[in-house]
């Protein structure tokens, strides 16, 4: 009942304000109210640090909380500490680019395969299988590195700490991010295609190769570039394989000359790493978002001459 319907019955007192509050907010079939106003804070406090952060990298003085005019001299122009001219920085940038493309290069296809084989394995031990291979999800990270650092030191000694160790480390906690998202994508399309392709006279290599692998390629292509995106910028793993200086990666050197006093050129080389990890998320999300456009046209023109059909 209305503010105004109450006013014009007789013997009808109109609720008060703390009534009608109460109502507005508790009403279940409402529009959810503040929703949308917790959610733009929610982006705000989280957002706006990196923000001003990747700002400070253009910063013209050295100031690292003071912005005093947009310059690049701490990205070309200091002789020094500039992020392309220090060559600490280049070596850091370039060692968390080759083991970011290591890692994806190796974990994408052993990640794909355990993925088929735990996806199609019915029988004793398959759901133990499953769950290990999600082990390394629900390990702490700081757990991960020293067992990988004990490991590497007692059992493999033969493989030097360093780019070697570094990558067998990320391709080890790696393989279950694109385990999941194959899986994911399995599921989603179930063997009727395989068993299409088989019944119209091909091999069970031929359907996996020119039905399976082509349906799967969006899900391949996303958790290849998640790999990427989780290798570049790890640290705990990293710190606990590194073999000196020249293995140091842009979260180690960050770390590492963040403690002795912070300067715009630092945050240029995160702003790096920050604009690495978001290419290859959102280069999987435009493939992802292409792919199911072109899935759904396809399957509503199938619709469609199936109606002509009948």
């Amino acid at each position: 009942m209305s503010e105004a319907t109450a006013r014009s019955l007789p013997g009808v007192q109109p609720a008060s304000l703390a009534a009608r509050l109460r109502g507005w907010i508790s009403n279940p079939w409402a529009r959810p109210r503040g929703l949308a106003a917790w959610t733009w804070l929610y982006m705000l406090w989280s957002i706006l640090p990196i923000g001003f952060a990747v700002l400070v990298a253009f910063n013209s003085g050295r100031s690292t909380v003071a912005f005093q005019g947009f310059s690049l001299y701490w990205w070309i122009e200091d002789p020094d500490t500039a992020v392309f001219t220090n060559p600490d920085y280049r070596y850091a940038v370039l060692q968390s680019l080759k083991l970011a493309a290591g890692d994806m290069l190796v974990a994408t296809p052993i990640g794909v395969a355990l993925a088929l084989g735990l996806a199609r394995w019915r029988g004793r031990g398959s759901g133990s299988a499953n769950f290990l291979m999600l082990f390394p999800l629900v390990t702490p990270e700081i757990v991960m590195g020293a067992a990988l650092f004990l490991v590497f030191s007692n059992l493999y000694d033969s493989i030097s700490f360093g780019t070697p160790a570094q990558l067998l480390g990320h391709v080890t906690f790696s393989i279950s991010y694109v385990v999941i998202v194959v899986r994911g994508r399995l599921f989603a399309i179930g063997r009727e295609y395989e068993e299409a392709a088989m019944d119209l006279g091909a091999s069970p290599t031929g359907a996996l190769r020119r039905v399976l692998f082509p349906l799967l390629g969006p899900a391949i292509f996303a958790s290849a570039m998640i790999v990427f995106a989780i290798s570049i910028d790890d640290f705990v793993i990293s710190t606990f394989l590194v073999g000196g200086q020249e293995s140091n990666t842009i979260p180690i050197l960050i770390y590492n000359q963040a403690r002795g006093g912070p300067r715009p050129s630092l945050n240029g080389v995160a702003s790096l790493m920050l604009f690495g990890s978001m290419l290859a998320i959102t280069l999987a999300i435009v493939v992802q978002r292409r792919f199911n456009r072109r899935e759904a046209a396809g399957r509503s023109a199938v619709e469609d001459f199936a109606r002509f059909e009948l």
